[in-house]
Parts: C-alpha cells; structure tokens; sequence
C-alpha cells in the first residue's frame, strides 16, 4: 500500500490560519474563501516565484473590467460547499520548500499582505506607480519580517511549523510524496458588449 505522502495545501493553510489568529492586521481575511494550491515550479532553481496570489476580481471588487475597449470577467472558482473563492493563493515546489525557514515565511505573509483590507477580492492597492508592493520591494518584504518576527514570537506550535523547516527533498523522503491540492490559473473571459 502506498504512504498517503504529506498534504502541503493542508499543511500551509494550518500555517496560514495560525498566523490570521495571531497577526490582528490580517484579521479581516476569511480564509474559507481562500483556495490554497500548489504548482509544480519548472525547475528546481531556487530563484523565481514561489508563490502567487491571484485576486478574482478586479479593482474596487468589481466583477469586470474594461481593456483595449472589450469587457472582461475572471473565471469564478467556487469550493466543494458551493462557497466562491475570492482568491487563490499558489506555492510552487519544490522552489518554496527549497528556500531557508525564515524566507519561507516572509513569503507567505507577503502573499497574504497582497490580500485588499476590504477583502473584495482584489488586491491592497498602494499608492503610485507600483501599486502592488509601493516603491520598494525590499521594505515590503522588511515589514513582512517584522510580521514575521511578531508571529515567532507568540510561540506557534512547533508542530504546525516543523515541515517548513525542511527543504523539499527531505519532506518528499521522509512522507514517500508531497501532495495537495492544484488548481488551473483562472481565465479572463471577454464578455460580449451586446449582453
């Protein structure tokens, strides 16, 4: 019989919920409206994206969009409760795994910082040009540490944690495989104007 392997989307969301409970400024996230997936990264170098989060829907929370003059909708994802998804948050391994702890999970709460305050399923919208992570990635991420700082500090189960001490091929031997769950990149769908 084969080892049923280790559930990384079950794994991360517990991390994940932990760190909604203990971080009040991600208190206005609901995670049951949250589909956590992984994807396979195209190869095992440890630069590239380790994780997305993709909004599903557009600024303001508006269900379209105008571009290049046509009206466009995302794909709806709805979880097996029929309840509609309002983001995606995506880990590709093995390069997530493959980084050290700490950038593990400077990772995971810069995705979850992406999440808009109003939860509407668009992102947080800053100010400017780079509306996405402001004029600095680096002090993004340096207010993330300090998220991440405050969460190690409230003592979370090691428990809950110890998978993301490991790199992806120590989890894959000591679990026989890694599994989860793997969701398709929504589609925009071109809404026809005479509708």
């Amino acid at each position: 019989m084969d080892a049923p392997g280790f559930d990384f989307t079950r794994g991360i969301r517990n991390v994940i919920e932990d760190m909604i409970d203990r971080i009040p400024e991600l208190s206005h996230i609901n995670l049951d409206r949250v589909a956590i997936a992984f994807a396979q990264a195209r190869n095992r170098s440890r630069y590239g994206t380790h994780a997305t989060l993709t909004p599903m829907r557009f600024e303001g929370g508006r269900l379209t969009t105008r571009k290049h003059g046509r009206t466009y909708a995302v794909q709806r994802l709805y979880s097996p409760a029929g309840e509609e998804m309002l983001y995606i948050l995506t880990f590709y391994l093995p390069r997530f795994m493959d980084v050290d702890f700490n950038e593990k999970l400077v990772t995971i709460l810069h995705e979850l910082w992406h999440i808009s305050p109003e939860f509407d399923g668009d992102i947080r919208r800053h100010p400017g040009r780079c509306y996405a992570h402001t004029h600095s990635q680096k002090e993004y991420d340096a207010k993330m540490q300090v998220f991440v700082d405050r969460w190690l500090s409230s003592n979370p189960h090691d428990e809950l944690m110890r998978f993301l001490r490991l790199d992806f091929g120590e989890l894959s031997h000591r679990h026989g495989k890694v599994i989860g769950i793997r969701i398709p990149t929504p589609k925009l769908i071109a809404i026809n104007a005479s509708v």
